[in-house]
């Protein structure tokens, strides 16, 4: 049987997009070929969706991913084919041969992130980081199933089981209904890593609901990780995607930790004997420019050529130990040169000091104080405008990561801010119920708040002013807050970076909270008239 030119010589693996064959054209070498459902290409809109993909996708080369080397979106039985590796996948291999140990997993954890990093340099997403997706080829980790996953996000194709993933290597902000980011992949790839070195799912097994509440709370068991590379592990896997180090405080760490003491001589993966035939588990996609050699993370043993160009840069805040530092256009004798850079996804932030962040906090805990004394207040005024504020903050956030993708897809156009504008109406509408579930989780809190004010028999704007600022916290810090959060951080930090700036917005926010809090003393207006006799609630 043949697609194309490509004779299939046996089939080696299924996905949701396709069934994946080893094969080979007549005098070549064998590939990787996935061969597409029907539904997944069913139409001219769908290929052209499917082209645009490859096309990008097409164009990087990297060591430790298996790469495209040809596709056909427009023929009649449409393919993708990649590099074939001859390895089992992570999985298996721990099963076989238990944990990986020693230099070997600091290796191992160092090329999964060189590869992964090569992936986020392009504007690709991996999103589905797990065992099952690492290759092994000898000691050393290939990731692969990349890269043609934003074909899923249009709604006609997406269908049950195939978009959610395993749900023990999704990052929390996922399973709330987020949108993927480079810190998700972060955290899938603590989790492969923390398998890898122990031999056992880090959010243990059990019902899929168990592991993702584990993975929620970031209940995680890294007992057998060496304990500089567990605390690495640990952090990327906290629940707060702002809270995990980027890719390039990662590699800042572990390249010096995978060099022979003394030296800049890497330490070569265990010598292991080569798989006659071993089948991989699934397609990959790609990695890092075709263009940029420089994206290399190389083994002394590999036969390949060494890069040729060597500008790189260095990163000053290493993650948790600093690396030696090296000057940019180090010789070409040092086999670990590379770019120590970060995913275009979250370039690396400033280190903010101690007092600036002190402000921003004020002005955050100053809001919520404003809430809950405009709740004291004004409660059914000051709760609707809130929630349509949380709403409108929400469907902004999703406008603009849409219009960030699109940069990244196909560069900067004129008619941007037209597009967004036109799109604003349906991003309004898909982040209603995101922020209802926002909306009731914090409700839920902000009762609970109320029933404890009943029990201790406080007043009734005490409760409220309560009540409003549990509120306002959470809908600060539940799921789906990141949404509301940036927005507001993207006004609270300018504001918190210049003292003066700082002061004004202080006194702005404390002036509010202190007004309203005096109007709430004088009772508790319940509605739009200000009548007392059928309105408002007077101090008993």
């Amino acid at each position: 049987m043949s697609v194309g030119d490509y004779t299939l010589l046996a089939k080696i693996g299924e996905g949701g997009m396709g069934v994946v064959h080893l094969a080979r054209k007549p005098g070549g070498e064998r590939v990787a070929l996935k061969v597409l459902r029907p539904h997944i290409v069913g139409d001219d809109e769908a290929r052209a969706r499917l082209a645009r993909e490859v096309s990008s996708l097409s164009r990087i080369q990297s060591r430790w991913v298996a790469e495209i080397v040809d596709a056909d979106p427009w023929a009649p039985v449409p393919y993708v084919a990649t590099r074939y590796v001859p390895g089992l996948s992570l999985h298996d291999h721990v099963v076989e041969e238990g944990p990986i140990e020693g230099r070997d997993l600091l290796w191992f954890a160092g090329c999964l992130a060189e590869g992964l990093l090569s992936v986020h340099r392009v504007g690709v997403l991996h999103r589905d980081v797990k065992p099952s997706n690492v290759l092994m080829e000898g000691r050393t980790p290939i990731l692969i199933d990349f890269g043609l996953a934003r074909v899923a996000d249009d709604p006609k194709l997406t269908h049950t089981g195939w978009l959610l993933g395993t749900p023990g290597y999704l990052a929390p902000e996922i399973l709330y209904g987020e949108d993927a980011s480079a810190a998700s992949d972060i955290h899938s790839w603590a989790a492969t890593v923390a398998y890898a070195g122990t031999g056992r799912a880090p959010f243990g097994r059990g019902p899929s609901m168990a592991i993702m509440d584990r993975v929620r709370r970031g209940q995680h068991d890294l007992t057998g990780l060496p304990d500089g590379l567990r605390g690495v592990v640990e952090a990327a896997l906290d629940p707060d995607p702002a809270r995990r180090p980027r890719l390039g405080q990662l590699l800042a760490w572990l390249r010096p930790q995978s060099t022979r003491a003394g030296s800049r001589e890497p330490v070569p993966p265990a010598p292991v004997a080569e798989d006659v035939f071993t089948l991989p588990l699934a397609l990959a996609a790609t990695a890092a420019t075709a263009d940029d050699p420089t994206d290399r993370w190389e083994d002394p043993a590999d036969d390949r050529p060494a890069p040729t160009r060597l500008e790189t840069e260095h990163v000053t805040r290493a993650f948790p130990a600093e690396p030696t530092a090296r000057p940019t256009g180090a010789p070409v004798a040092d086999p670990w040169a590379g770019p120590w850079e970060e995913s275009p996804f979250e370039p690396e932030p400033p280190t903010t000091s101690f007092g600036e962040r002190a402000r921003r906090a004020t002005l955050m805990v100053g809001g919520a104080l404003a809430v809950g004394a405009g709740t004291a207040a004004y409660p059914w005024w000051t709760t609707g405008l809130v929630l349509v504020l949380v709403w409108v903050l929400r469907s902004g956030s999703l406008a603009a990561s849409k219009a960030g993708d699109r940069r990244r897809l196909r560069g900067r156009k004129w008619y941007d801010g037209a597009q967004f504008l036109l799109g604003a109406p349906w991003d309004l509408v898909r982040s209603i119920p995101g922020t209802l579930m926002l909306v009731l989780w914090s409700a839920g809190l902000a009762v609970a708040a109320g029933l404890v004010c009943y029990a201790v028999a406080a007043t009734v704007p005490v409760t409220l002013f309560v009540c409003g600022t549990a509120l306002a916290v959470s809908l600060w810090s539940g799921p789906g807050g990141s949404r509301v959060r940036s927005p507001l951080a993207r006004v609270v930090h300018p504001l918190s970076a210049d003292v003066r700036r700082w002061a004004v917005a202080a006194v702005l926010v404390g002036v509010a909270a202190a007004g309203l809090g005096l109007v709430a003393g004088d009772g508790t207006t319940w509605g739009p008239s200000g009548d007392p006799a059928g309105w408002t609630n007077p101090l008993p």
